[in-house]
This record gives C-alpha cells, structure tokens and sequence, in this order.
C-alpha cells in the first residue's frame, strides 16, 4: 500500500517475513555425503643443492696477486676471479728475447756471407761446396729463430693463462685462498654454484614404490621450524634415482622461489605417499556453539543438527571443504545456509 503523507510504499510484514524465507530456500543448499580420495604427505626435510657445482682453478703456478672475489660474490661466466703470476717465467721470457737478438744477429751475418758467396760462385773464385755450406747455416739459424719465437709465444700464453677464470654464471660458495698464497697448477682458488636450485630429499625405502616423477609436493617456507602448510608452495617431482643407497629413495624436486636460499639450508618438504578415503563438507556447513561443532543433516521428519569432530581443512573447486572425523556416513545429505 501507498503511504500518501511519506509517498513512500508500504509493505505488509506478512509479506517480508515470506519473502525471507523465500530466500532461504534458495540459498540453502543439499549435498551428499561421499568419500573421497586424497593424497596421504609424509614430511621429510630436502636440501637446497645447486644443479652444477663447478671449481675455478689455476691454470699455472705461481703466486696470487689478486682475488676479486669473496664467499656470496655473483659472477658470470668469463669473469676474472683471480691472477697468478710466476716469477720465473719473466726471467724465461727475458732470457729467449735475449737468444733471440743474438740468432737475429748471427742470421744477418750468415745471410750477408751467403750473399757474397753467391757473387763469388759466379766469378769462380769460390767452389760451389763453399755456397751450399753457407746456405745451410742460413737454413739452420733461420730454424733456431723460429724455434725460439715459438717457445716465447709458450711462455707469453702461460702468462695470460695467470688470470682465473670463472668457468660458469653462479654464486661463489666458497674461497680456500688468499692474496699472496703460492698456488700449483690445477689447485681450485674458488667453488661456484649455477645452474639454478633444485630440493633433494632422502626417503625411506618403504615409499620408493609409492612416489614417481611428476608427483605435485608441498613445499614449507624458509627455515626449519617452518612445520605448517600454511605458506606451503607448490612444487614437481622432478626425478627420482634408480639405486638406494642407506635403504633410503633419493629424489629431486623443483619449485621456484630457492633463489635466496643458501646452498645447503634445509626446508620442509611434504611429498604424497599414498591416498586414504576422506568424508568432508563445505565449510558453510558446520556451525561451532558452546564448543561443539555440529552440521545440519536431512531427516525424515526435518533437519537434525549432527555433532561431528572436524579435522583438517582443504581446498577444492567448490571451496574450502573440511573433513569430518566422525559424525557423518556416506550417504546422508547435509544442508547448508
């Protein structure tokens, strides 16, 4: 009706009251109770390692005069981590340039006494023995020289092979030595890890049959005593190892987000195991009072409120869904608000 000193329209109580329930009908929802198949986790601790774990070592002996690294650095392939120097090979190297100049000179010279040989020859003033004498000396000085630039070169490339080169893009783990340390050949100055982190885990022997590769697993945040699922990333099975060794399943798994994990730091990994029959419902479905949880169940002469205990919660495509330890049978029918 028409209110005519408010202008406004005036609806009987009577008609709000249907109204509401009419609502309530339809938002009120039924669904079966039915078991479901979820995956049983076991928690086991993986450990950050790095897909490649490569050394830097020395090419040459020597003694270092520089380091350009330090334990956390970040290099990229090419970098230069370290330059030895030896002592002795600038000694070598003065030495052949100084062999060198003196087999200059003694070239020049049998080079000029050939020439005049030749001159020589051709007025007969000479035998020809004389000539073939001469141009082997040439020959054989000429092959002295060579040699000797060609053991310069040697020591010119084992100087620049002083500088230590990083062999792949990573994080330096690790720097066993010092500026001015002597150092031999083929001695590691730095230890990179590249190639990204991966979580490898150890499980028991009982599980290897029950885990493969492409298992979806759960992975704790940072540290430890992180020992909830709360902020749980999701990750892969990547690969599991054909040989057990301890009686135990070595296994890798990836997810991403380990960039700022040290080598080395464990963190919990939940990983499936097998699978067990789960009772649950909507959330929307369980109502708490005095303590007790309780969940409105069809009867045949109305709904009847069912106390239940409650277990974990989980996600699903309709929603949070809880499950339900005991209080509920397959086959009964909840109502929800």
């Amino acid at each position: 009706m028409l209110d005519r000193r408010q202008g406004r329209l005036r609806v009987p109580v009577v008609a709000i009251i249907g109204l509401l329930a009419l609502i309530q009908q339809v938002r009120a929802g039924e669904f079966p109770v039915t078991a479901v198949k979820v995956p049983e986790y076991k928690s086991v601790f993986g450990k950050v390692e790095s897909r490649d774990m490569v050394p830097a070592r020395a090419r040459i002996g020597g003694t270092i005069v520089s380091l350009e690294v330090e334990e956390g650095s970040a290099v990229k392939a090419g970098d230069v981590i370290a330059t030895v120097v030896d002592d002795k090979l600038a000694l070598q190297l003065n030495a052949l340039d100084a062999r060198i100049a003196s087999l200059d000179a003694e070239l020049a010279n049998a080079t000029k006494e050939l020439a005049r040989g030749k001159k020589l020859l051709v007025q007969g003033v000479v035998p020809k023995n004389r000539v073939d004498a001469l141009q082997t000396q040439v020959d054989v000085l000429t092959g002295q020289l060579d040699g000797t630039k060609a053991e310069r070169s040697v020591l010119v490339q084992q100087g620049s092979e002083g500088k230590v080169i990083a062999p792949a893009p990573g994080r330096v783990l690790s720097v066993p030595v010092t500026k001015g340390s002597v150092i031999m050949p083929g001695e590691p100055v730095a230890r990179i890890a590249g190639g990204g982190y991966f979580l490898r885990l150890s499980l028991p022997e009982r599980h290897a049959a029950r885990i493969k590769e492409g298992d979806s697993v759960r992975v704790g945040a940072r540290g430890i005593g992180s020992d909830t699922t709360a902020n749980a990333r999701e990750g892969k099975l990547v690969k599991v190892y054909p040989e057990l060794e301890g009686g135990r399943v070595i296994a890798d798994v990836e997810v991403d987000g380990l960039g700022d994990f040290f080598a080395g730091e464990r963190t919990l990994v939940w990983i499936p195991v097998e699978t067990r029959d789960v009772i649950s419902v909507p959330a929307a479905a369980i109502s708490n009072r005095h303590g007790v949880d309780y969940v409105k169940v069809k009867g045949t002469e109305g709904p009847l409120d069912v106390a239940v205990i409650i277990g974990s919660s989980m996600p699903s495509d309709a929603g949070i869904q809880v499950e339900i330890l005991s209080g509920l049978s397959i086959g009964d029918t909840v109502i929800t608000p």
